[in-house]
């Protein structure tokens, strides 16, 4: 069995995703951000772009940012907030 966490990503009127996890991608800053199980704490604000989770079975979910954000890391629980956001 992988190594997998928790993950929240949250617009302002809904959840847009909601499960356990074994990574993450998300659009930060300076480039794209890498979690997986046991990352350090991190908070980091986020750009638009593609954010890519991968679950504890393999199944790829690929939503897009089209603005502005939010991104923290504590004790395997990752929590995006986003202006807005659309599955792909």
């Amino acid at each position: 069995m992988s190594h997998v966490f928790h993950v929240n990503i949250l617009t302002v009127d809904k959840t847009v995703y909601e499960g356990m996890i074994s990574s993450l991608q998300a659009p930060g800053e300076i480039g794209y951000l890498g979690v997986l199980a046991n990352h350090i704490p991190l908070v980091t604000t986020l750009v638009p772009g593609k954010i890519t989770v991968k679950d504890d079975s393999g199944q790829t979910k690929v939503f897009h940012s089209k603005g502005k954000g939010f991104l923290e890391v504590v004790k395997n629980d990752a929590t995006i907030l986003l202006d807005s956001s659309d599955a792909l």
